[in-house]
């Protein structure tokens, strides 16, 4: 396995590598775009920062090798996520790694602004000694307006608190209870606004955020308040913010990101000296942060290639170790029912619904879904399935997901039940788990029975009169194609029946065909499992 790395990693990181022969690393620093389009498919792992732009084309470059993107930071913006998912590859960060020093950073950039230091140096150091023109603020009993509670708002919370400040913060996934639970007042982003003496934005840049911060947003806001950004470039809006500085409206503003980075001399922040502090993207830059960063971006790496362990992943589900152990079997099992339903319902699909019971319910079930979806849509889709694309893939066939979770069903310790429908019917599977890993399907199409999913099958829907199984198997005698199980279900004596039989070799198509053209066979349908 060979890994690029582009803008760097720390030598921690890089050591965690040298355990590992078998993962060739190349770094590459300051790549042009061209260069890397050049070779990044000769690599199947690309580690970068914020430097390197992976791109859509960068993406399709890196052809069907490459299965991993590792962003050593947090944001992912200089990632097209949506271009890596639809080719099955994962793209992770590394979120907690330097949020202490990100938190520090905010809060150091908010005392320096308050009390004007970088501009009194500046003067102390000209000869100058102008206290008077140095005048600064209190922090304590301020009320910090705090715009994204993940970890790094929560850092920077709990450390505003220790000097007495009034936290209040607007986060739309956190509930009001979990907010309340960190001490912390929860409000709406426009009571925010008009009550934040300071506010402080810990955000990723999505469409919803992007330009978050300018004059209409600002006009809400309390004269004089003071503006933070940690976070990332483009979520304030520079020339609105400049406005509202020259002005007086805004009284101070510390930046540490840009729309542009490097931003160039026409930045229109720069035109203004007073009550602004800039920093050159230094929330990340401590000793301890790129140490921690590096290292734990390069254990998730060598996990991904491993293990196929898959942590801080941004567009799919991430799944420790501990748990996939436990997940283990209804994670097969979950592909093998999609892999089943995927053969007999081949199109016209309109929704699915996955239910969870007893102890598959009681973790979380999104790897089940996934595993699902993979295994339903690779026997119809002519493109490579995955963990990563699978439910991406399903969305852009306009197929509806519905997934839910119950309490523990009166028969097994757990089921998995999956109902579909199609524009013409309505299909149904369920499956479990015996003990450590035996697989189970209980139940299939409203009819009881207990079918080992494995290798080759016949599903036959029949009727249930005597002959009809008969018939089935001696065509199949005839053909040389040995039975290895058979299961049978009915509804009811002289009803509709079904069969599930394990054969050891395929059967010909033609020969399926012929098959359900046999007296009261409904229709048979192969699978390989």
């Amino acid at each position: 396995m060979k890994i690029l790395i582009t803008d760097g990693l720390s030598q921690e990181g890089l050591y965690v590598f040298k355990s590992y022969p078998e993962l060739e690393v190349d770094i590459k620093k300051d790549i042009g775009k061209e260069e890397l389009l050049g070779i990044v498919s000769c690599y199947e792992g690309l580690i970068v920062r914020s430097g390197t732009k992976v791109t859509k084309d960068v993406i399709e470059a890196g052809g069907g090798r490459l299965k991993v993107i590792g962003r050593a930071g947090i944001g992912v913006d200089n990632v097209d996520v949506k271009a890596a998912t639809k080719k099955g590859i994962v793209v992770m960060n590394t979120p907690e790694a330097n949020a202490i020093t990100t938190a520090e950073h905010t809060i150091a950039l908010m005392f320096a602004l308050v009390r004007n230091i970088p501009q009194a140096h500046f003067s102390l150091k000209s000869g100058e000694w102008k206290r008077e023109l140095f005048k600064g603020t209190e922090l304590y009993q301020k009320t910090l307006g705090i715009i994204g509670l993940g970890k790094i708002g929560r850092l920077v919370a709990e450390r505003a608190m220790g000097i007495k400040m009034e936290v209040i913060a607007y986060d739309p996934f956190l509930s009001d209870g979990s907010v309340e639970k960190l001490g912390i007042e929860p409000v709406s982003l426009e009571g925010l606004m008009s009550r934040a003496d300071v506010i402080t934005v810990h955000t990723p840049l999505t469409s919803d955020t992007k330009n978050m911060i300018n004059t209409e947003s600002i006009s809400k806001m309390k004269r004089g308040v003071i503006i933070i950004n940690c976070a990332r470039g483009g979520i304030v809006n520079e020339a609105d913010l400049a406005r509202a500085l020259k002005s007086g409206y805004v009284g101070g503003a510390s930046i540490d990101v840009y729309e542009k980075e490097p931003p160039d001399k026409t930045n229109p922040l720069f035109s203004i000296d007073a009550h602004v502090v800039h920093t050159p993207h230094l929330g990340a830059s401590t000793t301890e942060a790129q140490a921690k960063v590096g290292v734990a971006m390069a254990e998730q790496i060598v996990d991904f290639f491993k293990t196929g362990e898959v942590r801080n992943a941004v567009n799919m589900p991430s799944v420790s170790r501990e748990i996939i152990k436990v997940l283990k079997p209804y994670l097969v099992l979950s592909e093998k029912l999609g892999k089943l339903m995927g053969q007999i319902c081949r199109s016209g699909i309109k929704e699915i619904s996955i239910e969870y019971s007893g102890e598959a319910a009681e973790y979380d079930t999104k790897p089940l879904t996934v595993s699902f979806m993979k295994g339903f849509l690779t026997p119809i889709m002519d493109i490579p399935i995955n963990h990563v694309n699978a439910l991406v893939i399903a969305g852009d066939r306009g197929i509806s997901l519905v997934e839910s979770k119950h309490s523990k069903p009166e028969d097994y310790t757990s089921l998995i039940t999956v109902n579909i429908r199609t524009d013409k019917a309505r299909r149904s599977v369920a499956g479990t788990v015996f003990g450590e890993n035996e697989l189970r399907i209980v139940s299939m199409a409203g009819f009881s029975i207990d079918a080992v999913p494995e290798g080759c099958l016949l599903v036959s829907e029949n009727y249930d009169v005597p002959g009809v199984i008969g018939s089935l198997c001696t065509k199949l005698g005839e053909l040389g194609i040995n039975i290895g199980r058979m299961h049978l279900g009915r509804e009811s004596l002289g009803g509709k029946a079904i069969a599930l039989i394990n054969i050891d070799s395929p059967v010909p198509d033609d020969v399926v065909v012929e098959i359900s053209k046999l007296p009261n066979i409904i229709n048979v349908t192969q699978v390989e499992l």
